[in-house]
């Protein structure tokens, strides 16, 4: 996808009378002018799409493909990004769907034998990759000659559902997991599978821990759970087995977490009770006002809490952008989302 003219969203131009009329006014050459464009070329796949993650090896554009049908596939996008940002798009666009054209995958796996949704490509050693899957099995795939080798021992570790897996920022033999059994791991995976669990919090969660998102900068991990909450983690202390911050605003599941690509403070999260929370670790409550208030409902608010977007149902993924500032992309059951806000 490739999107531009992007704007400021505008308001619409309602009826005075009559805020539900339909008789709103037409938009004017201009307007429409400045509508918002994206451009997209579909490719066929062969089942649902649990989760992807993409990432430039050898100068290539690889998308790793979590399918339904207990596949992972790596895609090579390089041709099919040049057409989307090629002056001729639409008619390029139009063909290729007509012909219905399939991508034939460089690499498939299929080892995991059921589906998954846990998948990350590490940014300390280009083309190392992790899946994990439905079952409980986390496999680590290692690039050769232009294709991968898939160590078919998992590693030994977790009891239920893998959820979600982070790498190391910055040690390429380190990988994070969370898992349905509540347990948050850490692996060096230079070790055996049977031994390469260093570190384990076996509760940090109520429930489910589905998501997690190590920090660039600091050795802090987030994670968000079932129970609607989020939880920092100091590695320095991870033993302990108790965060460093434990916040509450999402009314049901967390979905989606990520921490911003420059300001180590500053993280996003997403949920099932369609809203996207933007915190920062750094903001402390204001004392005098603390004293002069009485309303319950403001104090719960937690100090962290910078901004609230709504408007999406059923947030599943939010990234932020890697070049503009405080930019964010959000995925939903009702569509997608780019907003910028002035709290980042």
């Amino acid at each position: 996808m490739k999107f531009s003219n992007m704007h400021q969203t505008q308001k619409l131009k309602l009826n005075s009378d009559d805020e539900d009329s339909d008789d709103s006014e037409e938009e004017t050459e201009e307007e429409i002018a400045k509508r918002p464009v994206m451009d997209f070329l579909q490719l066929r796949h062969h089942g649902c799409v649990n989760r992807i993650r993409s990432k430039v090896h050898n100068s290539t554009v690889m998308c790793a493909v979590w399918s339904e049908m207990g596949k992972v596939s790596i895609l090579d996008l390089k041709p099919h990004l040049q057409t989307v940002d090629s002056p001729a798009l639409p008619n390029s666009c139009k063909n290729m769907i007509n012909k219905r054209e399939e991508v034939k995958p460089l690499f498939v796996f299929t080892g995991h034998q059921t589906e998954g949704f846990a998948i990350d490509w590490s940014s300390a050693a280009s083309g190392v990759l992790a899946t994990g899957d439905c079952r409980r099995n986390i496999h680590v795939w290692k690039p050769n000659e232009g294709s991968w080798t898939v160590d078919q021992r998992p590693l030994v570790g977790h009891s239920k559902s893998v959820e979600d897996l982070q790498w190391s920022p910055n040690e390429s033999n380190v990988l994070a997991s969370c898992s349905v059994d509540k347990s948050i791991r850490i692996w060096d995976v230079r070790e055996s599978p049977t031994q390469a669990c260093k570190l384990t919090v076996e509760d940090a969660h109520e429930s489910d821990v589905n998501v997690i998102s190590w920090n660039k900068k600091e050795p802090f991990i987030v994670s968000g759970g079932d129970d609607g909450l989020l939880h920092v983690w100091d590695l320095r202390m991870f033993q302990k087995g108790k965060s460093v911050a434990k916040l509450k605003h999402h009314q049901a599941a967390v979905s989606t977490v990520e921490w911003h690509p420059s300001d180590s403070s500053v993280f996003a999260s997403g949920g099932e009770d369609h809203q996207i929370a933007i915190w920062d670790l750094e903001a402390e409550r204001d004392a005098a006002n603390d004293q002069q208030g009485d309303d319950e409902e403001v104090l719960d608010v937690p100090p962290q809490l910078l901004f609230i977007h709504q408007g999406q149902k059923d947030i599943k993924e939010l990234h932020w952008h890697p070049q503009l500032t405080g930019v964010l992309l959000s995925t939903a059951a009702s569509g997608i989302n780019i907003f910028r806000t002035i709290s980042v």
